[in-house]
């Protein structure tokens, strides 16, 4: 009989210590744990380990050994299977074909001479009733001809390998500060960036403004380039359309080099439904890799649905995991789409209001094996790696270890804050805004679990959608962002643009996140080519000579984001401690907290300045160290920045505190003086 109450032979039970309220959900917390484990155990026999499964990469697909050419897939359904491109003149060819064993395994052995490096190649697959070309499941480089823009397969064997110069880097063990960017969008000209022009001109941009992660976006390959990377068609090859292997590799390595963590936007909730380029129907079946029916279809993406109860999607999605760590140094990943995985409704329409909502027959539980046995696998590669759960649902235990009854991601974003600064933006007048409010919902959180607060990353940024910049300043921005043009709308953008920045990031749990160009407030937004514009690029780039140019207001936001990091970083905010509340009133818009010996003050009325104004605070002398209204950030310099503050003691009663001088829509940070 089991022991019960053993923390070791049931570490799911701390969760329940962690969080009471989820004692009534013991018995379905419990199966689930058991689930988990028996995938597990299903998955390795108990005579392997978890990263010695999760190699199938290395098994399947093209590769040269023993001076010889190795070709293997997984297509259970098929009747016969050809190789075919340039080697065979695009025909069938009998030297080409493979031949299958009794797990619905294909393989073929070619001579050294039948294939080169650079020689496109795809399958041509039989079955009941059909047949088609497909791209192979594990092919490592996909190209798509400028003319017929086909996509191939490519044989990609340089005759040197990639020479790591910083094999040994390993992510600092620090909060992260997320710098959100895409690789193709991330030029000033209108076309698609390249691996290395981001490597040489966006690299040292990120490492200058004092952020240690890279978050990078759309790195598998994809057949839409407006699908921002999340409609994946092959997840081993990285996006040819921005350069080599190579060139994504030196760009991960020069990263490392200039000390930032790269961690990769790793999709695995769903695939593109293309069915040559990528995984559906690929063997005939609409079931091989997918739940067979609607369920294998997403209602709104029109994409495909894995079926996570398989053995051999687990083998192709836990091997993929582990293939980006080895072959190109990711430092962990962001996962996409939790909710659509986790729920039979994806999501869509549902409002969690209830600890009932996770813990009802909507859950996929063979889903939430794969997550957790997925992070047990990073884990065990890179114990450093970073992994980020992108989820609006709240499941509780998601962002704990795993040796606690959680799913095992190092991180959840609070994806409900960015929705909040929209709402206060769009539904209050400045001088309505709910001060207790904004301070309850950018604190309110799991405290067992580590939370990653950001303002706005690229989903702000997409058409249809607004950056915080334009919803404050709207159209202004167009004629009204120079300089010397004292226009007050735009300063009161600008103004709380700082503001509201700054506030997430001083209260953020463990780590924040900025999507490129908006730390300076890139005045448009993102649309990818597509034919309701023309096929243009013009919206589908960073225009970072606006952050640069002398007489434009833009380098203002850039400058205060600067020093924003950089007081994050000295003073570690964000931290394991958490912010603590000294002062708010609804009526004069003043919000004051303490972090980490710092103190933290802002002043959101939108027409009255207070002077003498009294926040508490603990005893002694304080500097500012960054203040928003300072001339080099846009403001009016109505603080001054040198003066040292003194606490002031009223005796038993009052205790001690600052009066400070708090102009209109300012925020100021005090640090303590020896």
């Amino acid at each position: 009989m089991q022991n019960h109450n053993s923390k070791t032979t049931e570490p799911w039970r701390r969760l329940l210590e962690l969080d009471p309220y989820l004692k009534p959900y013991e018995r379905i917390i419990a199966d689930r744990a058991a689930k988990i484990e028996a995938t597990e155990h299903r998955l390795t026999q108990g005579s392997m380990t978890l990263p010695e499964f999760a190699s199938g990469h290395e098994y399947f697909g093209l590769h040269f050994r023993d001076n010889q050419w190795i070709f293997r897939e997984w297509a259970p359904n098929a009747e016969a299977i050809y190789l075919i491109g340039d080697m065979t003149q695009w025909s069938e060819d009998e030297r080409f074909a493979l031949v299958r064993n009794n797990d619905g395994i294909w393989e073929t052995q070619l001579p050294a001479g039948r294939l080169a490096h650079g020689t496109l190649y795809r399958l041509r697959i039989y079955w009941p009733g059909g047949s088609g070309d497909r791209i192979p499941a594990y092919a490592r480089r996909v190209v798509q001809d400028p003319d017929t823009l086909i996509f191939n397969a490519q044989v990609w064997s340089p005759q040197s390998s990639y020479q790591w110069q910083n094999p040994q880097f390993r992510r600092p063990a620090r909060p992260p500060l997320i710098y959100e960017a895409h690789i193709g969008m991330a030029q000033q000209e209108e076309k698609i960036g390249t691996y290395r022009e981001f490597t040489r001109n966006v690299l040292p941009w990120i490492a200058n403004l004092g952020y240690n992660t890279i978050q990078l976006m759309a790195v598998q390959e994809h057949p839409y380039y407006a699908s921002f990377g999340y409609q994946v068609s092959n997840f081993f090859a990285a996006s040819s359309r921005f350069g080599t292997p190579e060139d994504l590799k030196e760009l991960v390595d020069e990263a490392h080099g200039l000390g930032l963590a790269v961690v990769m936007d790793l999709v695995h909730s769903h695939a593109v439904a293309n069915e040559v380029e990528g995984l559906s129907r690929f063997d005939g079946t609409t079931y091989q890799y997918f739940h067979a029916g609607e369920r294998g279809y997403h209602p709104n993406w029109g994409s495909r649905l894995f079926d996570y109860g398989k053995l051999q999607v687990l083998h192709f999605l836990l091997s993929n995991c582990r293939f980006w760590l080895d072959e190109y140094g990711f430092d962990g990943f962001r996962f996409d789409g939790i909710t659509s995985m986790l729920y039979a409704h994806h999501g869509l329409g549902k409002a969690f209001v209830s600890y009932d909502d996770y813990f009802d027959k909507s859950l996929d539980e063979d889903a939430l094996a794969y997550l957790t046995l997925a992070n047990k696998l990073v884990h065990e590669l890179r114990p450093d790696a970073a992994i980020i759960a992108e989820d609006v649902s709240g499941v509780p235990g998601l962002a704990l270890e795993a040796d606690s009854g959680g799913t095992g991601f190092d991180y959840r974003f609070a994806m409900g804050i960015p929705d909040y600064w929209i709402r206060i933006i769009k539904e209050y007048r400045d001088e309505q805004w709910p001060i207790g409010g904004i301070w309850y919902e950018l604190t309110n959180r799991r405290r067992e679990e580590k939370t990653l607060s950001y303002a706005e990353s690229h989903d702000q940024a997409m058409v249809g959608d607004q950056t915080l910049i334009f919803r404050l300043i709207g159209s202004d921005m167009y004629w009204h962002m120079h300089a010397d043009d004292p226009h007050p709308g735009v300063d009161r953008g600008i103004a709380l643009h700082k503001m509201i920045r700054l506030l997430t990031l001083a209260t953020a749990g463990h780590g924040y996140l900025n999507f490129m160009g908006n730390e300076f407030g890139h005045p448009e937004w993102i649309d990818f080519p597509r034919e309701a514009n023309g096929w243009s690029y013009r919206y589908a780039r960073r225009q970072w000579h606006l952050a640069e140019a002398d007489h434009l207001k833009y380098k203002f936001l850039l400058r205060f984001d600067r020093g924003m990091i950089e007081a994050a970083e000295k003073h570690k905010i964000p931290e394991n401690s958490e912010p603590h509340l000294l002062h708010q009133h609804e009526e004069n818009k003043v919000l004051a907290f303490e972090r980490n010996g710092l103190i933290f003050v802002f002043n959101f009325h939108p027409a009255t300045s207070h002077t003498g104004y009294r926040i508490a605070a603990p005893a002694g002398k304080y500097a500012i160290i960054l203040d928003s209204d300072a001339p080099e950030y846009g403001g009016h310099g109505r603080v001054d920045s040198e003066q040292m503050h003194f606490t002031i003691n009223e005796g038993e009663k009052g205790g001690d505190f600052l009066k400070l001088y708090l102009p209109t829509r300012t925020s100021l940070v005090l640090s303590p003086v020896s």
